[in-house]
């Protein structure tokens, strides 16, 4: 006899696991199939309990540290933090503490553990939901806060942790008119032509994504295609392209857009998406550096540290520790030297990263205009897209972060400016 939620908890207290004793990205294990086996809806509730609990890791031990005399197990451990969370979230305690009570009560090294499991998760259903709303929200860790910090002050990471404390609501671009999906799907319609649906079910699911209508996508993401502004007919260079978005974006604009990226594996979900929308683009592999041609417009999202996508990706800040980051930051400034060779006198490109590090961003671009005297930042036009003034970055290219629109729900941390030759 199946138990409801049995194995969607399972599953989450495995990627907990990995993430935190691994250093595994979520993203690398979903690509690797590791909850392949599970129907969509319970691989979905899976990867959301995991999220979840990540998010509020830093309350949950908080909450759990006074009903443990020592530190158990970690697989256990990430039980009691799954279950706290759960049951702290508004989870019904019967279904929580039982399910989480056999997950372990099955375990092959864990099984004698399951009283502890039962007592504990019983305590922190009496007594838990009231005191976790009195927590602050989970802090990043030490080896990301301390640079952000430095960067954008203590308020603002304050509320950048409120914002990742909260999560991330779903944000569709349309392939055609945003007022009508917004229509379509029940969502809103945001400032720049996103559509922000809360409480979205199964994606697969909702109305016009079988036909096509649209692809998943965060408002921040979206604007770089927006800003750039590809016409129909011009030869678009789309550099590191995966998973996809804004190459649609730019294909539903009428351009002949090239999408280069090195990772096959990434670029079969582009194209799943380019078949799905119905939307044509030539899709290539290989090394953004390594690029030929000549082009009219180019976007280049470069590889980063992805700082500004914790709220959708809140297992990036333990499976990672910044030891990379030097890295990123030539590579993203010999990327942008090899995609100027490429771009024909008088053309525009995009830079854009999802970091909240300054240094993949304002200092990446000032840098940058230092090394080409025919480079210059192109402000002009971001009103008419959406962009608020106070986003505006004195070199002329946009901040955004977290803590903005928070009360519409929060956006990526983003980093991006146009810049023209010539």
């Amino acid at each position: 006899m199946s138990i409801p939620g049995l194995q969607a908890r399972k599953s989450a207290v495995y990627l907990l696991d990995q993430v935190l004793e691994d250093r595994r990205l979520m993203s690398e294990l979903m690509t690797a199939g590791v909850l392949d086996r599970l129907p969509p809806e319970e691989r979905a509730r899976a990867t959301r309990l995991a999220q979840d609990t990540l998010r509020g890791l830093e309350r949950a031990d908080r909450m759990l540290q006074k009903h443990l005399h020592k530190k158990p197990p970690l697989t256990v451990q990430n039980a009691l933090r799954l279950g706290t969370v759960e049951l702290c979230q508004g989870g019904a305690a019967h279904g929580v503490v039982s399910v989480l009570v056999e997950v372990i009560a099955r375990h092959p090294r864990y099984g004698h553990l399951k009283g502890l499991v039962n007592a504990v998760l019983r305590k922190i259903a009496a007594d838990g939901p009231e005191a976790w709303e009195a927590l602050r929200p989970s802090r990043m860790p030490k080896w990301l806060r301390g640079p952000l910090v430095e960067a954008w002050g203590g308020a603002a990471i304050q509320a950048m942790e409120a914002a990742h404390q909260r999560g991330a609501p779903l944000d569709l671009t349309a392939k055609g008119d945003a007022e009508g999906l917004a229509a379509q799907v029940g969502g809103t319609l945001l400032p720049g032509g996103s559509v922000r649906v809360d409480g979205a079910g199964q994606v697969s699911l909702m109305p016009g994504f079988a036909e096509g209508d649209w692809w998943v996508q965060d408002a921040a993401a979206a604007w770089p295609a927006r800003i750039l502004a590809a016409m129909p007919g011009e030869a678009v260079l789309d550099l590191c392209a995966a998973p996809g978005g804004k190459t649609m974006q730019m294909a539903a604009a009428g351009a002949q857009v090239t999408a280069l990226d090195i990772s096959a594996n990434r670029l079969g979900r582009l194209k799943d998406n380019l078949a799905r929308t119905g939307l044509v683009a030539q899709v290539k592999t290989g090394d953004a550096r390594a690029a030929t041609g000549q082009f009219d417009a180019i976007l280049l999202d470069a590889p980063c540290s992805a700082t500004g996508t914790l709220r959708r990706h809140p297992d990036l800040p333990f499976a990672k520790d910044g030891s990379e980051f030097g890295a990123l930051i030539d590579l993203q400034a010999e990327l942008i030297d090899h995609a100027w060779s490429l771009l024909r006198p008088g053309g525009r490109m995009m830079f854009c990263t999802c970091s909240l590090l300054p240094d993949e961003g304002e200092v990446q671009i000032d840098e940058a205009l230092a090394r080409h005297g025919d480079m210059r930042v192109a402000p002009e036009g971001l009103s008419a897209v959406g962009i608020a003034p106070e986003w505006v970055t004195a070199e002329g290219g946009v901040r955004l972060r977290p803590d903005f629109w928070a009360d519409r729900g929060g956006m990526d941390g983003f980093y991006m400016a146009l810049l023209r030759k010539g």
